[in-house]
């Protein structure tokens, strides 16, 4: 796809709440070197948000209802919407750098993109969107490598993808089925879509220059919250690829003593359910970035 093509780039979010975070990615668009042909928005939630302010190109809306959280059906359903040839998944808490459509649209690659992201603290993202504010403020997740200085860098790991910030053809996402909506719930369903990319010969590389920026919103840590979502997810990963994902996570969970699990192991015995002054307890002060 040629530089010239970001019009035919589709940007894609999801939404349950948030809606000050969404109103942030909006204004980012709205300031692009290369406007998207169009921002597709898939509500969790029965009503879209009020007084959203115009991202310099078509929005559309559709509805995916849903307990617990459809993640994956929600993709899915955004990417059967969208008409552009290139599809960039944007979540509502990262505000687009001025460059990143122009990043996404103009590698010339038809693999899986992946982009920057730098997490903000909290009352970082003032009235004005202020780059050089953005980025002297921003940090690289710890686990995360550096991104290359210009055009594109190959990743040998599919599970690099997070679901934060990525793009790809639209017809790849179509040929694959989409994510699988037998994830339910928080976890694993854009890393299974990113290994069963790399099985089906998609390359994935890193781009220089699609810089996002995530919002601060309360973290928990470990992610109890999350529990139940979690470990139905991985051992669906697991009976599919063989291999554990967000083992991080269930490494966490072991130390707290509420599963049974190594990484060699076939399965997750859980032990108890995480009591609600543990999930309180989870919940970190806002200078915390990362989970």
């Amino acid at each position: 796809m040629s530089p010239e093509a970001g019009g035919q780039a589709s940007v894609l979010t999801l939404v349950r709440g948030r809606d000050a975070h969404l109103r942030n990615l909006m204004r980012g668009l709205a300031r692009q070197t290369m406007a998207p042909c169009e921002l597709v928005i898939a509500w969790m939630q029965p009503e879209p948000a009020p007084d959203l302010p115009d991202p310099g190109c078509r929005v559309r809306h559709l509805f995916v209802p849903g307990e617990p959280m459809p993640l994956a059906a929600a993709r899915n359903r955004a990417a059967e919407a969208a008409r552009g040839e290139r599809l960039i998944f944007l979540d509502v808490d990262c505000i687009p750098g001025p460059g990143l459509v122009a990043a996404y649209a103009g590698a010339a690659t038809d693999g899986l993109l992946l982009g920057e992201v730098l997490y903000l603290p909290e009352g970082a993202v003032g009235p004005d969107l202020d780059d050089a504010r953005l980025d002297r403020l921003g940090r690289v997740h710890p686990a995360k490598p550096a991104i290359p200085a210009t055009g594109l860098r190959p990743e040998p790991d599919a599970k690099e993808l997070w679901g934060l910030s990525f793009a790809l053809p639209a017809a790849a996402y179509a040929d694959l089925g989409g994510m699988d909506e037998g994830f339910s719930g928080y976890g694993a369903e854009e890393t299974d879509f990113a290994v069963r990319l790399a099985a089906a010969g998609l390359p994935t590389h890193w781009v220089a220059g699609a810089r996002a920026y995530h919002q601060h919103h309360p973290v928990h840590v470990p992610p109890l919250h999350q529990f139940d979502h979690i470990l139905r997810n991985a051992a669906r990963f697991h009976a599919r690829h063989g291999t554990w994902c967000m083992d991080y996570w269930l490494g966490q969970f072991r130390d707290a003593g509420l599963i049974a699990w190594e990484p060699d192991a076939p399965e997750i015995q859980r032990l108890r359910a995480p009591e609600p002054a543990e999930i309180a307890a989870a919940g970190q002060p806002g200078t915390r970035l990362f989970s």
